[in-house]
């Protein structure tokens, strides 16, 4: 008989919506109970200890016990990089992109490919993240590439959307390449409950029309399209003068912009583009500490809400915290508006945007919510209220303290991935270690590659 195991002693978080409903969203001292990986019960402590006194206890330490956090777009091949010299300057964004990250993913093998993913995986755990959407690019290890981080992931424990990132920047054959790799990884996990795939696309500046075409030809229906859109003027400037069209309006005339779209960034979108992928019902997704980094600009997330867009979160490949994320896009908000009262209205739903846009690619209508019958996705807080909480002032807690703290517990599916901070699967030591063997080779042939990739390759 599978044990049930009760979560006690925290502050229970049902939903990151902000919607008003009749039950309590917050529960001071509440417990949940999950069995195999399904919640069974949630509600006051001393009701589920009375309810299921052979339950297996597990103390939360008077944290945030909340819904297992999704992270909507993340690059795994990015845990390499860390300390990366390109040995050149770089003086915009398109120089990152040639002379930093479109010659680490060319160093790539697959090896260092799944090293990658465990490393992030890691990091997932570690923050409480329990439902990533990957982004992966490897143009000198396409095949099996997916296969080698879908493993990964089954391994970790968590669940994950992935795709291959197509472009034509390194020819038309890899792009096609990278089409089929997308296509037989959909294929092969249509019925996996946690791992599943969608069609990865970099650019449109790099997407040459036939590569488009062929996308849109053998993308079956309910297949999403995961994309870089307008991240930087370079995209929007680079696809009009190479289309005559802007990267939205030419998603759309390929059909390729629809309700399972994933669009990071979007930037440098005008109102028209942000009502079009309303209108598509896609997703965009804001990136605040990667277009910091990047000195891209800044998403004011107010103006696509306002045009009725789903605006989720993601970190880009520059962590796997989705707290910390949450927190840089209010005070960059905040900064950009130069509004001190500002942040209220629009950045509170994003976690729970995110939890909206998960249920659209995994068969799971409750994932995100501490309800009877949901998957048992946890994340605790180490972050007990020191003042009032309930609903209404949740986002401030979390912004203001829970985004600082550390995750005592990590829970996916019923597994304790992180029980009193500690991995209880993964090794994050050993994957250091192993990090530290492979990572000098994979610098070097970083170093002997060559820049100055043209946007659509020969």
């Amino acid at each position: 008989m599978t044990e049930s195991v009760l979560l006690y002693n925290g502050w229970v978080v049902t939903s990151y919506s902000q919607e008003q409903v009749t039950s309590p969203r917050v529960t001071p001292d509440g417990a949940v109970v999950f069995t195999g990986d399904r919640i069974t019960a949630v509600g006051p402590r001393a009701n589920l200890e009375s309810d299921y006194p052979d339950a297996r206890r597990v103390d939360a330490g008077g944290g945030l016990i909340a819904p297992g956090l999704v992270n909507l777009h993340h690059h795994f091949y990015s845990a390499l990089a860390r300390g990366l010299n390109p040995g050149t300057p770089m003086s915009n964004f398109a120089d990152v992109l040639d002379r930093l990250w479109w010659r680490l993913d060319r160093a790539l093998d697959l090896e260092t490919v799944r090293l990658s993913a465990q490393l992030s995986l890691a990091d997932c755990v570690r923050w409480g993240c329990t439902t990533v959407f990957d982004h992966h690019a490897s143009p000198n290890c396409i095949s099996g590439s997916l296969d080698a981080i879908g493993g990964a992931v089954k391994e970790s424990g968590l669940s994950a959307l992935l795709c291959y990132e197509i472009t034509d920047r390194n020819g038309h054959d890899q792009a096609l390449s990278g089409l089929e790799e997308n296509l037989q990884f959909i294929e092969a996990h249509a019925a996996d409950p946690r791992v599943r795939g969608v069609i990865g696309l970099h650019a449109s500046f790099t997407l040459r029309d036939d590569t488009l075409a062929a996308v849109a030809e053998r993308r079956r229906d309910g297949v999403g399209c995961h994309i870089h859109v307008a991240e930087d003027p370079v995209d929007v400037e680079a696809t009009q003068a190479s289309f005559g069209i802007r990267p939205v309006e030419r998603l759309m005339r390929f059909g390729l912009l629809d309700r399972n779209g994933l669009l990071a960034h979007g930037i440098h979108l005008q109102a028209d583009e942000y009502r079009m992928i309303a209108e598509h019902d896609a997703i965009l997704v804001h990136n605040p500490e990667s277009n910091a980094n990047n000195s891209v600009g800044h998403l004011n997330t107010v103006n696509p809400t306002g045009h009725g867009c789903l605006v989720g979160l993601g970190t880009d490949g520059m962590s796997s915290a989705m707290l910390r994320a949450l927190r840089s896009a209010f005070l960059l908000h905040r900064q950009v508006s130069g509004d001190c009262a500002s942040g209220f209205d629009v950045l509170p739903d994003l976690l729970h945007n995110n939890v909206s846009a998960a249920r659209r690619f995994f068969d799971e209508p409750l994932l995100g919510e501490l309800v009877p019958g949901a998957p048992a996705d946890i994340v605790v807080v180490d972050a007990p209220a020191p003042t009032p909480l309930h609903t209404d002032n949740l986002f401030a807690h979390i912004v203001y303290g829970a985004s600082e703290s550390p995750v005592r517990h990590t829970i996916a599916r019923g597994r304790l991935l992180l029980e009193d901070f500690r991995h209880t699967f993964i090794d994050p030591v050993a994957l250091a270690a192993r990090a530290q063997e492979l990572s000098p080779a994979l610098w070097a042939r970083f170093a002997d590659l060559k820049w100055g990739t043209k946007y659509l390759g020969e």
